[in-house]
């Protein structure tokens, strides 16, 4: 099978436990970008935090696509053009924010300015913000401070505090939002249908490409559905037993530049 286009999650899988990607792994996508393979960074990061990347690896210059808030919005590198920006609709902000007041779980958000939050002394903010390469800026209402429609919320807490949370609202208001874990600390809030394996299979028919062409690599709960969708679903060695199970091959590490051994041993080999 020839592949022609490889989906990639950042945090856990492209890059290390640094948050930086590898030489290694730059020049494997230099690579495969030369034998005409379409790289997608397909993450659930705000897209500011998905940018660095992109930029890092020279995709605005070379192509690629940047897919995220899991898939909430998708951008071509290099024209900027919007394929896919689905938000969540505002009746539901008042219901979602003050069901997280109520369980007392840290809500954040984004704006082109970074991420926004009532709360900025949770102990899983510091990832949120490692990871978007940003401060959060705290605000007395998060309802008011959101000038933009949103394309995702994220709550965050201990597992066992968000379980209840992600129950009340997907059966609030599950005919408009989805609630689910892409770690056990972290519960997205995107619109109804939304996910990584809808948006690439969007992306696929612009560019028209099958799902068997497609290669994905992930680790994470949020990545199950692209590792099912595509032809090849790869799991980095780093994931947990469950989300190995979705894979049709296990690459080593993101600290083994794992992304680089998928790139040699399926498209640039």
């Amino acid at each position: 099978m020839q592949y022609k286009a490889l989906a990639l999650d950042l945090d856990g899988t492209l890059t290390n436990s640094n948050k930086e990607v590898s030489d290694t792994n730059k020049e494997a996508i230099h690579d495969a970008i030369r034998e005409d393979t379409k790289i997608i960074l397909a993450s659930g990061r705000p897209e500011i935090g998905v940018i660095p990347v992109a930029k890092e690896l020279d995709l605005f210059r070379l192509g690629g696509y940047i897919l995220s808030y899991n898939g909430g919005k998708i951008v071509e590198c290099k024209s900027g053009r919007v394929i896919r920006s689905k938000t969540i609709p505002t009746d539901c902000y008042p219901l979602i924010c003050e069901a997280c007041r109520e369980y007392g779980i840290t809500l954040v958000s984004y704006d082109s300015e970074g991420i926004v939050t009532e709360d900025d002394e949770s102990e899983y903010l510091e990832k949120e913000e490692r990871c978007c390469g940003c401060k959060a800026r705290k605000v007395d209402n998060l309802i008011d401070a959101l000038k933009e429609p949103v394309i995702k919320f994220l709550a965050m807490g201990d597992h066992e505090e968000l379980i209840p949370l992600k129950d009340y609202l997907n059966d609030t208001l599950g005919d408009q939002i989805n609630a689910f874990f892409s770690e056990p600390f972290f519960l997205e809030i995107t619109a109804k249908g939304i996910e990584k394996a809808s948006s690439l299979e969007l992306l696929n028919q612009v560019l028209g490409i099958s799902s068997d062409e497609l290669i994905a690599c992930g680790d994470g709960f949020n990545d199950i559905s692209m590792l099912r969708y595509a032809g090849m679903g790869v799991v980095m060695d780093n994931a947990s037993d469950e989300i190995k199970q979705y894979g049709d091959y296990i690459a080593p590490s993101n600290d083994c530049d794992g992304v680089a051994h998928v790139i040699r041993k399926f498209i640039s080999a």
